[in-house]
């Protein structure tokens, strides 16, 4: 029997595939995994995932995506699964070729009619025997991904299609979603925004058990009704709503809690953080960046010695001027170099220049960024005498080096390392507004708008405009981009699509939530949207 694990990014089909898998076997089942722990049974699909994922490849244009990502499958399936189904009772598969397709068609935007039988030209006729699609709101995919990023050892670098931006994991939800209406014989959609892991488990072991003996149509679950969403029609209910969804989850996904606390304080707040931070610590400890209230700092020094690079970035803003900041940065900066470099990116007075005189390396390029004087230049070039701007790692800290810089100086710096560290090179052009910057963004805005909103910071120059307005109904970032900013533009963007990501316009009133119309877009939010979690920390946030 042939079961396919499909979803978005974050949805847990990873976790939930290996767990059947073990459960299965446990059972007395002969079970194969083709993709056992997130790495591939075959080395050279791994090696064509990676190709596919690395940001460096910036340029795939969605075409040869579609032909990696289904070259992936059908290595795959001739070197590991068709032998793996001839010997096992059950071989599980962490995406197949669905993935392809609803990437090319409902991510990219490929015509159907050109994608499809290219797919069907892929598969030779090989059709899972259940394809179940775990299903997730968006929202909380991305948290669990930031959460688990925020717990990593080891930090990854981010994915080429991440460069999208997060609507593109709507745009594949409601794609897999579609094909899994179309052949409800062969597709079962578990729903996981807010299911609970081991019943899910459990029912998923008795649907393929029942199906391997009775076939996949008597193997259909009674899946209990879901139950009404809560639903907020006021700031107060949004309110209450909010804390309630924050008490149930953390009790069982204390993280994912945790994360939606980020910004929040005060009366009720406090105390959740308080009783979070021992379970999440590196979570609740970067929900503090910009926080100045008395229990923020509490956390800041109770969680240090847990999280010390979350509490290090947390120091910016308002926070780096406060009593405690200096002191926390210096007794952070050897236990936590990356970090506090972030935290000290940009600034040029005296306590950044003491604290760079105790970074070194890549820590030290890394908080040059935004700095042009000629002291900075000094230290960059001493660190770019001896530099390999022809490996990928080098190219993206000298990008990072000249993040926010004009000049010549720094753009042959990017120039040189945009070879090798595109992404980093693009990033790097944050705030500017020459020539060279518009053309780059131009080049890159199809397929990385979302690093391409990232560099305009809050530039209001024309090219910035035509940029955001170009990419506004697919890039949720763009609203990154306006942030408090009240002109008769950016009005226009954000009533272009409150309907589509009402937290996102929410978030880019910064402090316009206080005005008239900024209170009436608030409201209008709310009702379009009165069980979007999202949406309702977002109004807590601009209450």
């Amino acid at each position: 029997m042939f079961v396919v694990f499909e979803g978005i990014d974050g949805s847990g089909k990873t976790t939930l595939s290996n767990m059947v898998a073990t459960r299965l076997r446990d059972a007395g089942l002969v079970v194969e995994h083709v993709r056992e722990g997130g790495l591939f049974a075959s080395s050279v699909t791994q090696a064509m995932r990676e190709l596919g994922r690395d940001s460096r490849n910036l340029a795939l244009v969605p075409r040869a995506e579609l032909m990696l990502y289904l070259t992936r499958e059908v290595q795959l399936f001739d070197e590991v699964t068709r032998e793996a189904l001839a010997r096992a009772d059950v071989v599980i598969a962490d995406r197949f070729v669905s993935t392809a397709e609803v990437l090319a068609i409902y991510g990219r935007g490929l015509p159907a009619d050109e994608v499809s039988p290219v797919v069907a030209a892929a598969v030779a006729g090989v059709t899972p025997d259940l394809t179940v699609l775990v299903d997730v709101a968006p929202y909380i995919a991305r948290a669990r991904r930031q959460v688990s990023k925020l717990g990593a050892a080891e930090q990854k670098a981010p994915s080429r299609k991440g460069m999208a931006g997060t609507a593109l994991q709507r745009r594949l939800r409601e794609g897999y979603r579609e094909l899994a209406a179309r052949d409800p014989a062969r597709w079962l959609v578990i729903e996981n925004t807010d299911a609970a892991l081991a019943p899910t488990v459990d029912m998923l072991v008795d649907v393929v058990q029942t199906a391997r003996g009775a076939g996949v149509a008597a193997a259909r679950p009674k899946i209990p009704a879901s139950r009404a969403p809560r639903e907020a029609r006021d700031p107060a209910a949004a309110r209450s709503s909010l804390l309630a969804w924050i008490d149930e989850r953390a009790t069982r996904e204390p993280g994912l809690a945790a994360y939606f606390l980020d910004g929040l304080f005060g009366p009720d707040f406090d105390e959740r953080r308080l009783a979070l931070a021992k379970q999440a610590p590196q979570v609740i400890a970067a929900g503090l960046k910009y926080l100045t209230d008395p229990v923020s700092w509490q956390l800041r020094h109770e969680l240090a010695p847990l999280a010390p690079g979350q509490v290090a970035r947390s120091i910016v803003g308002e926070v780096a001027m406060q009593r405690d900041a200096d002191s926390m940065l210096r007794a952070l900066v050897e236990v936590a170099p990356r970090d506090v470099a972030s935290a000290i990116w940009s600034r040029d007075d005296a306590l950044a220049w003491e604290l760079r005189g105790r970074l070194t390396g890549e820590h030290l390029m890394q908080s040059l960024g935004g700095v042009a004087g000629e002291r900075a230049w000094a230290l960059r070039d001493a660190w770019l005498a001896h530099a390999r701007l022809d490996e990928p790692l080098q190219a993206a800290i000298a990008a990072g080096a000249v993040s926010g810089v004009a000049g010549d100086r720094a753009w042959q710096t990017r120039k040189t390392a945009r070879l090798h560290a595109p992404v980093a090179a693009l990033e790097s052009t944050y705030g500017l507004a020459d020539d060279r910057a518009w053309r780059w963004r131009s080049k890159f805005i199809e397929r990385g708008a979302k690093v391409v909103m990232r560099s305009l910071g809050l530039l209001v120059d024309p090219p910035a405009w035509e940029l955001r307005e170009r990419v506004v109904l697919r890039c949720e970032e763009v609203m990154d981009t306006i942030v408090g900013l009240d002109d008769e533009r950016a009005w226009g963007l954000r009533e272009r699509v409150i309907d589509r990501w009402p937290a996102s316009v929410l978030k880019s009133l910064g402090l316009l939530s206080r005005t008239e119309r900024g209170r009436d877009m608030m409201a209008r939010a709310l009702a379009s949207a009165p069980t979007d979690l999202a949406v309702w920390r977002q109004l807590v946030l601009r209450g």
